[in-house]
């Protein structure tokens, strides 16, 4: 058997992404390695039941500098779980999975939920979403887009 490295895809250290089960056809994301799980900007969580099932409804601002746009967004809570952030600081967050879609690929990733309001970018996109798919050229950005596929 042969020692050959699989090749992945390049993406940037930013990309749009879309999370079509939230409803948000195009997001800027950064491309965060040092970040373990993806996180995305959230308020008004609303965690509540469904039957048997747990489920948090909460809007987002999918659009950067822009307060007026929002999202109503409902997904089923996977997880509850103690986050560190870059500085140090630790939060409980709700954690969902959902579909994402990057460039010409689909599948599921987990996304903790917290406030981003100070954050230029609504979205990390974390080391475990993107491993085994994608390698990150940190001089490139939006190399690809949910819509076209690669963008040359």
């Amino acid at each position: 058997m042969s020692a050959q490295r699989k090749k992945y895809n390049m993406i940037g250290w930013r990309e749009r992404v879309a999370l079509p089960e939230l409803g948000i056809d195009k997001i800027k994301a950064k491309v965060d390695t040092g970040a373990r799980t993806s996180a995305l900007h959230a308020f008004k969580l609303q965690p509540y039941k469904e039957g048997n099932i747990d489920k948090i409804r909460f809007d987002i601002h999918p659009i950067q500098h822009n307060v007026s746009e929002v999202i109503t967004c409902v997904a089923d809570i996977a997880d509850k779980r103690w986050v560190s952030d870059s500085g140090g600081h630790r939060e409980e967050r709700y954690v969902i999975s959902t579909p994402i879609i990057l460039g010409d690929q689909t599948w599921s990733i987990e996304i903790t939920l917290t406030e981003r309001d100070s954050m230029l970018f609504r979205m990390l996109l974390g080391r475990s979403a993107i491993r085994k798919r994608f390698t990150v050229n940190p001089a490139r950005s939006f190399i690809k887009d949910p819509k076209k596929g690669f963008i040359l």
